[in-house]
């Protein structure tokens, strides 16, 4: 068995008890400091530093007026209107925050992790929302969805963008007046999540702040020829989940463009040559493997001890749009404990590539969820009442900071500030 070095274990919950939150005061000022100076007015500033003490206080509600209602000089028509109305930057905000998490996590092993999540809602009002598949609820259901980036390394984890999707319905003249209410700004087009997902990859690969080598994703993303295409066009390293209908080549069949007609537009792409080989299933490759294929990996390391599984590697081609792509290596993980349970990655890594590397950032998707987990449990994530475009996106900042803050005392502290 191979053990996988370097693989964060699972951290500790990011959880404050009231005292915390008193005698950690001078800690959250600083934090906030960072940021002041990004917020238009005074006033802004002192709302912000009010909304994350809220958030960070471990009992009672997290939207807007029990949150305003508990902190210290609250106010919650103020609150209110510093999140759903007030025009400060999250972007500029952001900006500082990614420089703060390559302070506190960056380093070289570092990677993204791109993950949707979802809010349930109630009625119609609320930017985005439309019946749509929702993860929280695990069916067809009345929510708003999102997308997210986080970042992960061998010294921790946090988020660090989001966006809101606007499903298509948005876009239609009977939508008008529910965009209008809801204050989505002007120009905005529609995109799906995978390009919301790349949009916010593109824009850290160009920003530079904190340092990445690879790009992971679930089955939603690495399903996505276009997202893997636009990963290898930007030289982004990539290890996504798969599904186990995946059609691949084991060799590279031989490719032509058609000869022209003598009527018609001559052909100008290439098609796979008459006779070759069809590609195969994913998971009927690995059912064809020998059990010489398989090894035993130690992925990370869990509350109850390491987490092995079983691995196999094949080089091989991708098929997209029924024409060869580029070589791949596909990667098979069989649970312990299950093993008919099959999980499949691709990877645009070279031949080369070790294969414990493989093995490592298969287990290193999990940190987005955590993040999900800790922020919907501990920071009100999902327990806004805003309806507002911007509204949304304040709060979701202001939670994305506060996560950060508990990762850097987490960082320092060890154990957690208790006194």
């Amino acid at each position: 068995m191979t053990t996988v070095p370097d693989v964060p274990t699972s951290a500790p919950p990011l959880e404050l008890s009231a005292q915390d939150v008193v005698h950690l005061a001078d800690e959250l000022l600083a934090y906030h400091a960072e940021f002041a100076d990004l917020f238009f007015r005074k006033e802004q500033q002192e709302w912000a530093l009010k909304y994350l003490e809220g958030l960070l206080q471990p009992e009672g509600g997290k939207s807007v007026e029990p949150l305003a209602l508990r902190v210290p000089g609250g106010n919650v028509r103020n609150m209110q209107q510093f999140l759903g109305e007030g025009a400060w930057d999250d972007a500029a905000i952001l900006e500082k925050h990614a420089t703060l998490v390559a302070e506190s996590l960056g380093d070289t092993d570092g990677v993204l992790i791109v993950d949707g999540t979802d809010f349930p809602k109630k009625g119609n009002h609320s930017a985005g929302v439309a019946r749509q598949y929702c993860g929280a609820t695990g069916k067809v259901d009345n929510c708003q969805a999102a997308v997210f980036v986080a970042y992960a390394s061998p010294k921790g984890h946090t988020l660090l963008d989001r966006r809101l999707y606007l499903p298509r319905q948005w876009f239609e003249p009977s939508a008008a007046e529910r965009w209008r209410r809801c204050g989505i700004p002007e120009g905005t087009r529609f995109q799906t999540k995978l390009e919301l997902a790349w949009e916010m990859i593109q824009h850290q690969q160009a920003r530079g702040a904190v340092p990445f080598s690879w790009v992971l994703g679930d089955e939603a993303f690495g399903d996505s020829h276009e997202l893997l295409g636009h990963l290898e066009q930007a030289g982004l390293r990539y290890l996504a989940d798969v599904s186990v209908t995946t059609l691949v080549w084991l060799e590279r069949p031989a490719t032509e463009v058609p000869p022209a007609k003598s009527t018609g537009r001559p052909p100008c792409r290439e098609r796979v040559v008459a006779g070759e080989p069809a590609p195969v299933r994913v998971d009927a490759l690995a059912a064809q493997l020998p059990p010489s294929a398989w090894r035993t990996y130690e992925v990370k390391a869990g509350e109850k001890g390491p987490i092995r599984a079983r691995f196999a590697f094949v080089r091989a081609v991708a098929a997209r749009d029924q024409r060869p792509g580029p070589d791949l290596w596909v990667v098979f993980r069989r649970s312990m404990s299950d093993p008919q349970e099959l999980k499949v990655f691709v990877s645009n890594a070279p031949a080369a590539m070790a294969k414990v590397e493989l093995v490592r950032l298969s287990g290193m998707r999990w940190p987005i969820e955590t993040c999900f987990e800790e922020a919907k449990s501990n920071l009100g994530m999902a327990q806004y009442q805003t309806r507002s475009w911007r509204g949304w996106h304040h709060h979701m900042t202001l939670v994305i900071l506060a996560h950060h803050f508990l990762v850097r005392l987490r960082l320092r502290h060890k154990r957690g500030h208790r006194r």
